[in-house]
């Protein structure tokens, strides 16, 4: 964190994550155990092979039971077992492509799966604050040019931005009727936590873009893509989730003036098309890089989203440290140390991911209190 009163505030906290085997909760995971929290995840196994969980040794400090969050009582006992301070919710099904698929077990794990979250919490007398994270889709896309608040109406066209909105929907209805951080008796602050399209190294996901291309251009395949129209919030994976300890810390702390939903995205800027990011990705891989439009038909995803943050920058001090093209440069870097390093020399990813994450903390001390650029117009293609 980018203070050594946040530093000391983490040092020895006990700290439940769900979805700690996936690509933001190894992340998470790995920042939360240099700022010196315990933590104990609960997660199915790692989703993909190769995957950062086990390519960056994510486990190697700290406890990692392997569970479902639809099994109450296995997720109950884990989180009375460890007893933490503060639970991150990141558990999901995550892929708008794989909800068309499956939507029944989408609405489950996204759904049910964060009640039965918050049902642990409700029994875990130890727990004073929760982080449930959802994401920018679940907003009713209306597919404006200005970004989304926090007031916006929810909602969703794929089942998966539909089973968010639900989740979100759940939270707020948990945090009236059961959460109080005023209760003298058991005070918990819930907040929910909304977050763009994020990059970084260690995403082998099927079927999401940042992934594809770097496969593809290591392979020295020809990427298809299948929206390059498509404007998202681009961000790199540690923007969101210096949020998400920023407002942990704040509900802990302050609890009720904190306790609702929070949007983390980028600067306007650097909501883009897709087109422009296999592009620049392309310039910067070198010639072997190619990409072409995928003409198949495929199942609707958005064309526009932006999100509106300013409430997280006045009342958090959050804002945005990597523009696109350092965000973009950073992941490349990650994966070339991935595939040109640690298969042939063996060199340390653990240390490498830890390495980024120590660089980000210092940049976000650097220009902390500063205010982000102006945004300038978003490039379209024709």
């Amino acid at each position: 964190m980018p203070s050594s009163q946040s530093e000391t505030f983490w040092r020895g906290r006990k700290v439940f994550v769900t979805g700690h085997t996936g690509f933001k909760g190894s992340w998470l995971s790995l920042w939360l155990q240099q700022l010196g929290a315990e933590v104990c995840g609960y997660s199915l196994e790692a989703p993909t092979t190769p995957n950062l969980f086990h390519v960056a040794s994510v486990a190697d400090g700290m406890q990692s039971v392997i569970g479902n969050i639809c099994d109450t009582h296995s997720l109950q006992k884990a989180m009375k077992d460890f007893s933490p301070e503060i639970v991150f919710h990141l558990a999901a099904q995550p892929l708008v492509r794989q909800s068309y698929n499956d939507p029944v077990e989408t609405y489950a794990t996204n759904v049910v799966g964060t009640a039965n979250v918050l049902e642990a919490v409700r029994s875990c007398d130890s727990v004073r604050a929760v982080v449930a994270v959802t994401t920018d889709k679940c907003y009713e896309n209306k597919e404006w040019l200005w970004a989304y608040r926090e007031n916006d109406r929810l909602g969703g066209h794929d089942p998966y931005s539909s089973s968010k909105a639900c989740a979100e929907l759940v939270v707020a209805s948990y945090r009236s009727s059961f959460f109080s951080a005023k209760d003298a008796a058991k005070p918990v602050a819930l907040a929910s936590a909304r977050a763009g399209n994020v990059i970084g190294g260690g995403d082998w996901a099927q079927d999401r873009l940042i992934p594809d291309i770097m496969q593809g251009f290591h392979q020295k395949k020809t990427v298809k893509i299948r929206n390059p129209r498509a404007v998202r919030p681009w961000q790199h994976v540690l923007e969101p989730l210096h949020g998400y300890l920023l407002l942990a810390e704040r509900l802990y702390k302050d609890g009720a003036g904190f306790a609702e939903a929070w949007n983390f995205g980028p600067q306007d800027a650097d909501a883009r098309p897709v087109q422009w990011i296999v592009e620049h990705l392309a310039a910067t891989w070198g010639p072997d890089a190619r990409w072409e439009l995928d003409a198949a038909q495929h199942p609707h995803e958005a064309q526009a989203l932006k999100l509106d943050w300013s409430k997280a920058a006045h009342k958090l001090g959050w804002h945005p440290v990597l523009h696109l093209e350092e965000a973009l440069r950073w992941t490349a870097d990650w994966y070339r140390a991935w595939n040109d390093g640690a298969r042939n020399d063996g060199t340390d990813m653990r240390a490498f991911t830890r390495s980024q994450i120590e660089q980000y903390t210092s940049l976000f001390a650097r220009d902390k209190g500063t205010t982000p650029k102006a945004a300038t117009p978003v490039k379209d293609f024709a």
